[in-house]
């Protein structure tokens, strides 16, 4: 009994270890999602109204405050409609989301590096024609 245990016991242990390292998301197509990204195709395929309502659904995170407040100089998360600063988190209820191409997000120190201080709680950056004159931007690539 003990000798046909250890065969089994081997086998065991050698698919949890294959099956350990190949683990992760399972992705369409052998591509990864970009967490800072919100496609046309996915604003299209929940019908939103608002890109605040893009945001909210799915990547509610991006809503948070995150980092400190200062007294002197209090930040919260900007948006940029095609390359224009428009204000803070309740202008995306502003923007219709037909229009838009993609939403990318950018992290406080990425913002702050970008933009300047008073970034420090991030961007969202909302892009409604990448081939319009004038709406240049970040690129919607990935880069990982």
């Amino acid at each position: 009994m003990r000798r046909t245990s250890l065969p089994l016991v081997a086998l065991l242990l050698s698919l949890c270890l294959t099956t350990g390292c190949a683990g992760g998301p399972a992705v369409a197509s052998g591509t990864r999602t970009d967490p800072t990204l919100i496609t046309r195709a996915q604003i299209q395929d929940s019908r939103f109204a608002t890109a605040y309502d893009a945001v909210r659904a799915l990547h509610s995170n991006w809503l948070t405050a995150r980092g400190t407040e200062s007294f002197s100089y209090p930040t919260e998360v900007q948006v940029y409609l095609d390359g224009v600063r428009m204000g803070g988190l309740d202008m995306l209820q502003n923007i219709a989301s037909p229009p838009v191409q993609y939403i990318r997000f950018f992290s406080g120190i990425e913002a702050s590096s970008r933009w300047g201080l008073d970034h420090g709680r991030g961007v969202i950056w909302v892009s409604t024609d990448a081939n319009r004159p004038g709406a240049s931007g970040p690129p919607p690539d990935t880069q990982d």
